[in-house]
């Protein structure tokens, strides 16, 4: 199971003014609100450890000041923890550039931080690096001193990494720019990729009008995975999912879920999935547009509910100013 589901939410919604008694009663569900924090924040992975949610993503800045990294926790979805500078490229020696798009996984008690960096084109040194902490919110040091992956291989640019635990107990890495996206799969030790059972080392899953910015969902033995289109700083940036038995594909594209709405916020996109087990509810997390910018680095992360249909296709999410009711 995909390690986005295998958490305990038991305490998550401890902090609402809402508890399952008071629910029962009739009490007005509270909201948490969004954007989920202030400040310019783009790509966010949302996970929890401990019965904490961590929400790690982009500081959304011009690129030369891209250079670090912060998280925020929160025991309610609604008051959040900042935890600045987790990790920057005084660390990572290698990144002259942004870092950006932070994907983590927890293994062997520790936290593993994959993060992309430079921007890199053929024959540059960049791509997706890892890092590792004793603690989730830091600081990350650089595992390797070079980057996990550097080349363009089927013409993906190494960034936008998203990395998950499959039900075989193995770890894979999905990645992508340039509309092109790979699946890796990971050593133990996250210090390189290993070849799978038929000796390659990357298979290329791109489906139609992938952008970049892949995510996997592991719900009722099936593989929801969902990536971005359109142009980041553009109204047309959407997310978009497909249908799959393994993550290994193959993804038909099924259709939007979650785009531009003129009466809330646009350039919807670059999201995350997690899932309450004490209410079944799952929630997304990604970054928008707020009404009226003209600048494209003016992201703000924000959550709402995520919903299925009886057949388990995802329903269109209908963004808010208040998040999903608590």
């Amino acid at each position: 199971m995909k390690r986005h589901l295998i958490f305990s939410l038991g305490l998550l919604m401890a902090g609402s003014a809402l508890s399952a008694a008071d629910n029962a009663s009739g009490s007005e569900p509270t909201y948490p609100g969004n954007p989920c924090f202030p400040g310019q924040y783009a790509d966010p992975e949302g996970i929890v450890f401990d019965e904490t949610v961590y929400i790690y993503p982009t500081n959304s800045l011009p690129f030369e000041e891209q250079t670090s990294m912060d998280c925020f926790s929160s025991t309610d979805l609604k008051k959040w923890t900042k935890h600045e500078n987790i990790i920057d490229t005084t660390e990572v020696k290698w990144a002259w550039g942004a870092l950006w798009a932070p994907s983590i996984i927890k293994k062997d008690g520790k936290y593993y931080l994959f993060f992309s960096a430079n921007n890199v084109h053929e024959g540059e040194v960049g791509g997706i690096g890892v890092a590792v902490s004793d603690k989730p919110e830091g600081p990350f040091k650089d595992l390797l001193g070079h980057p996990l992956i550097n080349d363009i291989v089927n013409g993906a640019q190494p960034i936008d990494q998203f990395v998950f635990r499959h039900t075989d107990g193995c770890y894979y890495m999905y990645y992508g720019g340039w509309s092109r996206c790979n699946l890796v799969k990971l050593a133990d030790d996250f210090k390189s990729i290993v070849p799978f059972p038929d000796g390659s080392l990357y298979k290329e899953v791109t489906p139609e009008n992938y952008v970049e910015g892949p995510f996997l969902l592991q719900k009722d033995g099936k593989c929801y995975f969902m990536w971005s289109e359109g142009e980041w700083t553009k109204d047309n940036y959407r997310v978009a999912y497909a249908i799959a038995d393994s993550p290994f594909g193959p993804f038909e594209r099924i259709g939007t879920i979650l785009q531009t709405d003129p009466a809330v916020a646009t350039g919807a996109g670059h999201h995350s999935v997690i899932q309450s087990p004490k209410t079944g509810k799952y929630y997304i997390i990604y970054h928008r547009h707020p009404l009226g910018t003209t600048d494209g680095n003016n992201r703000v992360t924000c959550i709402d509910e995520l919903r299925f249909d009886t057949d388990g296709k995802i329903l269109p999410v209908k963004m808010t100013f208040t998040g999903p009711a608590l």
